[in-house]
This record gives C-alpha cells, sequence and structure tokens, in this order.
C-alpha cells in the first residue's frame, strides 16, 4: 500500500513538472504547428525553430528565472510558491510576458490568428488569477489546463476541423493533471476546479474580444 502511494506520488509530480503551467503556451504552440501546418506556409524550418524557441523563452524560461531570482534573493521561501503571498509577483511577471506575446502577435502575419486570442486569454487568466488569489490559492495548473482545453476546441471551430482525438486527449490530459495537484499539492477541489473555470472563460473572453 505504501509502495502504491509512493509510486502514484512521484507519477503525480511528474505529471505536474511535464505540464507544468508555464509550458503551455509553448505546447500549445507546438499543436498548432503539428495540426494546422499550412498557416506556417512560406516560413523556413529554421524560422519556425527560432519562433518555437521564443515561444518558449518568453512564457516559460523568462518567468521561470524570475521566480529563481525571487527565492534567491529571499523574496519567497522556495521556487514552488507554496503561499498566497509568494504567487503575487510572480503573476505580475507572467501577466507582462503574455501581454507582449498578445501585443507582438497583432502584427504578426507568419503564424496562425488563433493566437492572438489565446494569449490575450491567458494574460486575462493572470488578471483576474491575481486578484482571486487574494481569497483563494487558486491552482495554476488548473489555470493552464483550462485554457489550453478550451484553446483546442476553439481551434477546432475556428478551422472547422475534426479534431476529435485532439480534444479527447486535451480532455484526458486536464483530468490527470487536476488529480495530480490532489495528489501532490494541499489544494481543495474548490482551488483547482475553479482554476479550470477560469481557463476556460478567460479564452472565450479572449475570443470575443479579439
Amino acid at each position: 500500500m505504501t509502495f502504491n502511494f509512493r509510486l502514484s506520488t512521484f507519477l503525480a509530480k511528474i505529471v505536474s513538472y511535464v505540464f507544468h503551467p508555464l509550458f503551455i503556451p509553448t505546447y500549445i504552440f507546438l499543436y498548432l504547428l503539428k495540426q494546422f501546418p499550412y498557416e506556417f506556409a512560406g516560413i523556413t524550418e529554421w524560422q519556425l525553430k527560432m519562433k518555437l524557441f521564443s515561444v518558449f523563452w518568453m512564457t516559460a524560461f523568462f518567468p521561470a528565472f524570475a521566480v529563481f531570482l525571487l527565492w534567491r534573493l529571499k523574496f519567497s521561501d522556495s521556487i514552488f510558491l507554496r503561499t498566497q503571498k509568494e504567487r503575487i509577483i510572480p503573476y505580475f511577471i507572467c501577466m507582462f510576458f503574455y501581454w507582449w506575446m498578445y501585443y507582438l502577435s497583432r502584427t504578426f502575419t507568419d503564424q496562425p490568428s488563433v493566437l492572438k486570442f489565446f494569449y490575450f486569454g491567458i494574460f486575462t487568466a493572470t488578471v483576474i488569477g491575481v486578484f482571486i488569489n487574494n481569497y483563494i490559492k487558486i491552482s495554476l495548473h488548473g489555470i493552464a489546463m483550462g485554457g489550453a482545453l478550451a484553446a483546442i476546441i476553439l481551434f477546432a471551430f475556428i478551422y472547422h476541423s475534426t479534431t476529435g482525438y485532439s480534444i479527447t486527449g486535451i480532455l484526458l490530459l486536464t483530468g490527470l493533471v487536476c488529480t495530480a495537484r490532489f495528489l501532490v499539492s494541499d489544494h481543495t477541489t474548490l482551488e483547482v476546479y475553479s482554476g479550470v473555470i477560469l481557463g476556460i472563460v478567460c479564452q472565450l473572453i479572449g475570443l470575443w474580444f479579439v
């Protein structure tokens, strides 16, 4: 029994790391690249790699490095941001980079236009998330997976594409990640489910606004 618990906890940690909220924008970009390659027509392979790298650099590396600096400068007790207070500055850091990605995407003509509402959606999620953070420690994983779930479903409608496998896959992944957070974090069901709902709603807001 103890072994099974340790194994499930270990696997839950792996899932939480692999599907960390900071990686989700990069995964979404990769999904668009593989699922709708015609949206990147006329771009060389090198340019595609640089675009992918820039998404990772702006939405994952810089925010993660900022969190690392906050920890080293003693502004937070750990890089895992276990308390609501520790999450405030990282929220604003992500807010800045997500807004910047949305701002840049408005002028891009060599990549999918759907990225505009996706970036605006995740920016909006951080804005609302930092406000909700004053009351409950809303799940960042929940927000990210809810946003990814809504984005992939909306992509299917926008492109009139039969991406049933993709939607099924993201549904299963969302459930898997939420289950993992229940196992290895101190989140309540309210915090995880409200995170998923917020992620979904903000993508709808992004689509409506953009």
